[in-house]
């Protein structure tokens, strides 16, 4: 059963559908980017049953699950899109509305091989110095898709990949290594797919999947809201909600003062020393 919208509102395309591929096609390109050596670079492989030839140097890049996060657990309610789009008349804004991202942790195992052990060694010593220095695999400013077919980021403005500021939500894929596969999984892992075991490590990419906007009819006016003034000053009894918490019950008055005023007379120092 599809749910219709009411009249006046319209849906757009799912917007984060596309971003675990958009995470692997990072990884592959991180990974080339760093190779500052003369040889040829490894060849970067998704199918961990394939064997090269010679001696050409593969480092194997396959994800193999995804999680939802639950320590980022959120609502499946509807919510207003963080998006200012300017509407038709001066000072109006269109509304938009949105349900709270799904947010994943994509697992990729990376394995690397070699025609010498010490060589794939090396090898996986370089993929992990490469890869530690990747605090973001990817760093952009949000793009939202309308109903109406535009791309524009959080200000309203057309999307842009290089654009930046204090207004622009950021869209942020972060990286980490973990250790999520024992050795026996990862042997039961290469036998299922008729690969030979080979040295790996397992990495973790945290991001938010997000889906429609829903536009809204018409627009809404963006108004300031009035300066008020400030609190008069509070009873130190008085709570916030009004309610009277406790109360200084110890008397201000002084006290009364018994027997003859002093006559040069002054208080003990600290010192122990005497005066005659």
């Amino acid at each position: 059963m599809n749910r219709i919208l009411p009249d006046g509102y319209a849906r757009g395309p799912m917007q984060g559908r596309g971003i675990i591929g958009e995470i692997t096609e990072s990884l592959h390109r991180f990974l080339l980017d760093g190779w500052t050596f003369k040889t040829m670079p490894p060849r970067i492989e998704e199918d961990i049953s394939f064997v090269p030839k010679d001696r050409e140097e593969v480092v194997y890049v396959y994800m193999y699950r995804a999680t939802q996060n639950m320590d980022l657990q959120n609502s499946k309610r509807w919510r207003e899109a963080k998006v200012r789009v300017a509407g038709e008349k001066p000072g109006e804004e269109e509304v938009y509305f949105e349900r709270a991202p799904l947010y994943l942790d994509v697992h990729y195992l990376i394995a690397v091989h070699s025609k010498f052990r010490s060589d794939a060694e090396r090898l996986l010593g370089w993929v992990l110095l490469r890869l530690h220095e990747a605090t973001h695999l990817v760093y952009r400013p949000r793009r939202y898709l309308l109903p109406d077919g535009r791309e524009v980021d959080s200000t309203g403005s057309p999307w842009n990949a290089d654009a930046l500021g204090d207004e622009v939500i950021m869209e942020k894929v972060a990286l980490a290594l973990v250790d999520d596969l024992t050795v026996g999984d990862a042997i039961n892992f290469f036998t299922i797919h008729e690969a030979p075991f080979r040295p790996y490590v397992t990495y973790r990419a945290r991001c938010a999947m997000e889906g429609a906007l829903i536009s809204a009819p018409g627009a809404t006016t963006v108004r300031s809201l009035p300066l008020q003034p400030m609190p008069e000053e509070r009873n130190p009894s008085e709570r916030p909600g009004g309610r009277m918490g406790r109360m200084d019950v110890r008397s201000k008055r002084e006290k009364p003062q018994f027997g003859p005023e002093g006559h040069d007379l002054r208080p003990i120092g600290d010192t122990n020393e005497s005066e005659d």
